[in-house]
């Protein structure tokens, strides 16, 4: 299941859940659209938009609060 992560990495800008400017990869890297293109800063894998876990399943598998923040990112 996809941890949901509620930042970008690169500028700290807030993601919720639903954001239609998430972008994740495989590894779950999550960055804002305007970040980053559509190659992850991190791993260089293809960068997507991230789905939206519906609202209703958020109780039971609740997005994820730990924030992560690349260092030195210069996008």
């Amino acid at each position: 299941m996809l941890e949901l992560r509620p930042n970008c990495e690169c500028c700290d800008r807030d993601l919720p859940y639903d954001s239609p400017d998430a972008r994740i990869c495989t590894f779950e890297c999550t960055f804002c659209a305007d970040c980053v293109g559509g190659v992850c800063l991190n791993c260089g894998g293809e960068l997507v938009k991230r789905p939206v876990r519906p609202a209703r399943l958020l109780e039971k598998y609740p997005a994820s609060t730990r924030r992560v923040l690349k260092v030195g990112c210069a996008a």
